[in-house]
């Protein structure tokens, strides 16, 4: 969680703060708990975009700036997390605790690396100076405008933008307003910080001008329709004027984009819209992109393209445009201008992942699962940072009928990263097959804890309990895991009575 406000600006004296962050605001560790139960709400939404290169590109790309910033992580020593929304309007908000969503039409808009980097370099900024914190913290004496109600107006507002204008406008007029007057003062610091976070991260500020401005033209198409509260980033000429003059300030550094930001733009585009007017729309745009001149355009075309062939359960021609798309990648830079070396980022492992899903997604294909396996192996080793690429393995594994390596790969996984629920969710895959029933419903206990499913949980540790195979340990196990989450249970409903 970022420093108190008087701390924050003693580390950038020529920072101005919103007030005394050390006396109406959250608790950092407060903060953090929300961010936690609110994302825990949002995974389980249709449109979170649970896509691992895309989860894996933002938080790399994210967490560059985060380390640009000093102290932007806080007193609670935050872990930012940033993730995409399927939606196609442009948007990025920041949430409590570090968490900060991007939609995924936001992310094909951004034309540059620099204009990505200028709307999360603003939400840090949001999240450094903990202005949602302050937020909360000053309507304790409005009736608490619910942080609750908010974000229920939100995913209103995604099928019903009249829906949406209800929930807002059963608040109290005064602390609407007052969260607006706010919210602009928060919006041009958060600018200011962004600005400093781009110049110290080496992206090009001018991109922030670029996209805010897109951004600009974007919102008066519903300038009729929403009333100025809908708006969660009201930009400004005033602002935009700020940051030019800021910029003027600046020396001009060009700055090569990664092949990764091309490659990810390409699968948000294909997740966006997955219909069959959607992936034809998609596939004209890369085609289009096949003919534009640089090797970003062309590969991340060739690879659009393998993307929709696997939609389409076209596998061969997915694996042969995949190929395409590295060799394009690897093709030695020509001489002249198109000489600088392209940064390939986390591409390498974006096109592996790719060549496990096409191989993966044959499962009725005994020969095509045993080489999804070595591959899945060789891939691991190569990118042990990749989580998504983690779960590939162990899904093959489990395809390929090797439950028992399975197992054991996962538990070793489950030693470093508990809290991924996705490896109890393989973990119960394996032991199903095994015939192993109690500790099935135990991971899937563990996985619907981590998701914030709490009743689910004690309902599969009933069913672990009842189980032919329970083991008087694996009993003991499920007594003690029964105990945590009924207290866990009656602190969420808000009993106080001890045990």
């Amino acid at each position: 969680m970022a420093a108190p406000a008087g701390q924050a600006q003693q580390q950038q004296p020529d920072l101005p703060t919103l007030g005394d962050a050390s006396r109406e605001d959250l608790s950092p560790v407060m903060e953090k708990r929300l961010g936690e139960e609110i994302m825990q709400g949002l995974r389980f939404e249709r449109d979170y975009l649970d896509d691992p290169p895309i989860i894996e590109y933002l938080n790399a790309f994210g967490s560059k700036l985060v380390d640009a910033r000093p102290g932007a992580r806080g007193d609670a020593n935050l872990d930012y997390y940033f993730f995409a929304i399927r939606d196609k309007n442009l948007n990025a908000f920041a949430m409590p605790g570090g968490y900060i969503g991007v939609h995924s039409a936001l992310l094909l808009a951004a034309q540059t690396e620099s204009e990505l980097a200028s709307v999360l370099s603003h939400e840090i900024g949001h999240v450094a100076q903990r202005h949602i914190a302050r937020q909360l913290g000053a309507q304790k004496n409005d009736a608490l405008i619910p942080l609750a109600a908010m974000l229920l107006a939100a995913l209103a507002a995604k099928s019903s933008p009249d829906a949406a204008m209800g929930v807002f406008m059963g608040g109290q007029g005064l602390a609407i307003q007052r969260q607006l007057n706010f919210g602009r003062d928060a919006e041009r610091e958060a600018d200011r910080i962004g600005f400093q976070i781009m110049n110290a991260a080496g992206y090009d500020a001018s991109g922030m001008v670029a996209f805010f401005q897109r951004m600009q033209n974007s919102t008066r198409l519903y300038s009729d329709l929403m009333p100025p509260w809908l708006m969660s980033h009201p930009l400004t000429t005033e602002r935009i004027a700020d940051i030019q003059a800021r910029i003027r300030e600046q020396v001009y550094r060009p700055r090569v984009d990664g092949m990764d930001f091309h490659l990810i733009r390409a699968r948000a585009r294909v997740l966006q819209d997955s219909s069959s007017k959607g992936l034809s729309e998609s596939e004209a745009v890369f085609r289009n992109q096949l003919t534009q001149p640089g090797r970003q355009n062309v590969a991340a075309g060739q690879y659009g393209l393998a993307m929709l062939a696997l939609k389409r359960s076209e596998y061969g021609a997915a694996q042969e445009w995949l190929d395409k798309a590295r060799a394009t990648i690897d093709k030695p830079p020509m001489a002249g201008a198109f000489s600088t070396p392209i940064p390939k980022g986390i591409s390498d492992s974006a096109l592996a992942y790719m060549s496990l899903e096409i191989k993966l997604a044959q499962e009725d294909k005994p020969e095509t699962i045993a080489a999804a396996i070595e591959e899945a192996k060789a891939a691991q080793a190569r990118f042990p940072l990749s989580r998504g690429i983690v779960w590939q393995y162990a899904d093959a594994m489990i395809k390929g009928g090797k439950y028992e390596d399975a197992a054991r790969f996962l538990r070793d996984q489950l030693q470093m990263y508990r809290r991924e629920p996705e490896l109890h969710d393989y973990m119960a895959q394996a032991y199903a097959k095994q015939g192993k029933i109690a500790l099935q419903h135990i991971s899937l206990a563990e996985s619907y804890v981590l998701l914030g499913g709490v009743l689910a949980a004690l309902d599969q540790l009933a069913l672990a309990r009842k189980a032919p195979d329970a083991t008087y340990y694996d009993q003991s196990v499920i007594d003690a895991r029964e105990r945590e989450l009924q207290a866990k249970r009656r602190e969420m409903m808000g009993d106080k009575k001890k045990e």
